[in-house]
Order: C-alpha cells, then sequence, then structure tokens
C-alpha cells in the first residue's frame, strides 16, 4: 500500500507526461499552464487510492485515466470561470482572463477531448465499462452545472434541489473517480459500487466545504477572492439553509442583499457573512460536513475490505473536509 504522499509523488510525475503540443500556441499554452498552476488532485488522487486497494502495479493502464479526471476536471474550470467571470483561480489569472474568452472556450474543448485519449490507456478488459463511467458522468457533471446557472435566476430553491445540483455537478465525479480505480484494479461490483457510494458522499461533504470556504474562508489561502458565490447569487448551502431558518424580516434582508450589485461588493459580502452568523447556518454547515463524511465512511466499511487496506483511504476523506483551500 501507497501513503499519500507517496501517491502524491506519482501524480506529480504523471503531470508531466501529458503529451500537450506546442502548436498553435493559443490553443495548447492555456491546457498547459491550467494543469501547472497547483491544484489538489482529488480525483486523480481518489482513483489511484481506490486501485491501490487491489494493486500495487502503477503503470500507464492506470495513470493515465487517473490523469484523465485531473484533465477533464480542469477542462470544466476553465468553462466555469467564464460563467462565473471569476478574475483568479489558485491565486492566479484564470484563462479567460490571462488569454480571452474564445481562446479559453476552445482549450477547454480540447482538454476534454485530451481526457478521452487517456481514458483509453485503461486494460481492454474494462475499457467499455470505465468509457460508459466516465461519460455519464461527464453528462452528468454538464447537467449539474446547468442547473447551478438555472437555480441563480430563481429567487429560492429547497435543499432537496439543492443536493441535487451538487450531486451533479461535483459528488458524481469523485465517485467516479474511486469505481474507475476500481474498475481498473479487478474489483467486484459490490466493492465498485461501494466505493462510488464513498466518493459520491465525500463529493457532497467536499462542496459544502467548498461552500463554506468561500464565504469563511482565507482569500490567501483559498486561493480566489472571497465572496464569489454571494457576488453570483450561488444557491450555495449556506444560502438555502438561511432561507429555510429565516423568520419574515431576515427573509426580507437577504433578497434585499442579494439585488446588490458589484459596486457594493464588500458591503454584500459583508453583510450576508453576517446575517449567516447571526442565523446559525455558519456552524451548522461545518456540522453538515461532518454528517455527509459519516455517510461516506459508512460506505467505505461496507466494501468488506480489510480496514488496514482502507486506512490511507479514510486519512484521504478526512483531510478533504478540514482542509483550507
Amino acid at each position: 500500500m501507497y501513503t499519500l504522499e507517496e501517491i502524491d509523488r506519482i501524480l506529480e510525475n504523471c503531470s508531466k507526461l501529458r503529451h500537450i503540443k506546442q502548436e498553435p500556441a493559443n490553443l495548447y499554452e492555456p491546457l498547459d499552464y491550467m494543469m501547472s498552476i497547483g491544484g489538489k488532485r482529488i480525483r486523480p488522487k481518489l482513483c489511484l487510492l481506490a486501485y491501490n486497494l487491489l494493486s500495487d502495479d502503477f503503470r500507464n493502464p492506470i495513470v493515465f485515466p487517473a490523469m484523465a479526471l485531473e484533465v477533464f476536471h480542469e477542462f470544466t474550470l476553465i468553462h466555469d470561470d467564464i460563467m462565473d467571470r471569476s478574475d483568479t483561480r489558485r491565486g492566479c489569472p484564470t484563462v479567460y482572463r490571462k488569454w480571452n474568452e474564445n481562446v479559453a472556450i476552445l482549450s477547454g474543448d480540447a482538454m476534454s477531448i485530451l481526457a478521452y485519449k487517456y481514458l483509453a490507456y485503461a486494460p481492454q478488459t474494462v475499457l467499455p465499462s470505465v468509457l460508459d463511467l466516465f461519460s455519464t458522468t461527464a453528462m452528468q457533471v454538464c447537467e449539474g452545472q446547468q442547473y447551478d446557472m438555472d437555480f441563480e435566476e430563481m429567487p429560492f430553491i429547497t435543499m432537496e434541489d439543492y443536493l441535487e445540483m451538487i450531486g451533479l455537478k461535483t459528488a458524481v465525479l469523485l465517485a467516479c473517480s474511486a469505481k474507475m480505480g476500481a474498475l481498473i484494479g479487478g474489483a467486484s461490483k459490490e466493492v465498485c459500487n461501494a466505493l462510488y457510494e464513498f466518493g459520491y458522499q465525500l463529493g457532497i461533504a467536499f462542496q459544502i466545504t467548498d461552500d463554506y470556504l468561500d464565504t469563511f474562508g482565507n482569500e490567501k489561502v483559498f486561493g480566489k477572492k472571497i465572496g464569489g458565490d454571494i457576488m453570483n447569487n450561488k444557491k450555495t448551502w449556506l444560502l438555502v439553509e438561511s432561507f429555510r431558518r429565516a423568520d419574515g424580516p431576515q427573509k426580507q434582508q437577504l433578497k434585499q442583499l442579494l439585488q446588490m450589485d458589484e459596486s457594493r461588493r464588500d458591503a454584500k459580502v459583508e453583510a450576508v457573512r453576517n446575517l449567516y452568523v447571526e442565523l446559525g447556518v455558519k456552524e451548522a454547515a461545518a456540522s453538515e460536513i461532518l454528517s455527509f463524511h459519516k455517510k461516506a465512511v459508512d460506505a467505505l466499511s461496507a466494501a468488506g475490505l480489510e480496514p488496514g487496506r482502507t486506512r490511507v483511504l479514510a486519512q484521504f476523506a478526512e483531510e478533504l473536509i478540514h482542509r483550507e483551500k
């Protein structure tokens, strides 16, 4: 079994095997830039950790599909930044700001194609299953992003709506990552499904953590300006829960705050943050993260694997919900 640190080193070496061409420069340089500015590599790490439950043979048939998950994720971020009008990503200019919108769109498209090229390294015996899993997941991610944008135009949504949206936008890709590693490692259907559920529940916890950090995180550590979700009127866990908890006057106050535009950014972010604290939503979000983390751990236990072999995966899950960025 590899440690998390050893998995990180493997992925660092894998990131140098991207086979990204150089010409035309305006197509390929943004790809290389996006892959080089950091990131936690959560999805390929989860894929390799799940695979490592069954095998220590880390060669092309697993490392390239694992990197496909990261390439696809980075593609979604390039397009997300355009949709959200984000200026920075991981403390660096976003691709569409560094180049332009058209370059970012096309480079993102190229990354989605490159992801499929990397997936083709999976063993032929499981390649159809891997492609089906990935393609289904990729479409679900697009569905989740559309719901996210649709929700911005709606006055309120239910918590059920929110959980469905982040399940599609975020959780299914982590679930796919865990299951893909298990598939390539030759796991049984039962183990594959248990690891999918582990990844899914962890993905929900991860997204609520992201919502929390976007509002209450340390901007220098988080890597982008705090309050972006508030300014975009994103239906985060905190906002949805606030509408559920607020009384009449508080609801009216919240609605008025959401009408404030970029010219009053600092005032809007501060006022919404204060209301979240007043409503007890800040503490409730932290509790909800732990609740979904427990569901993930329970799903991992249901896989029926020796605790000694799942220890590193459990450590990974723990670190994911206690991060600062």
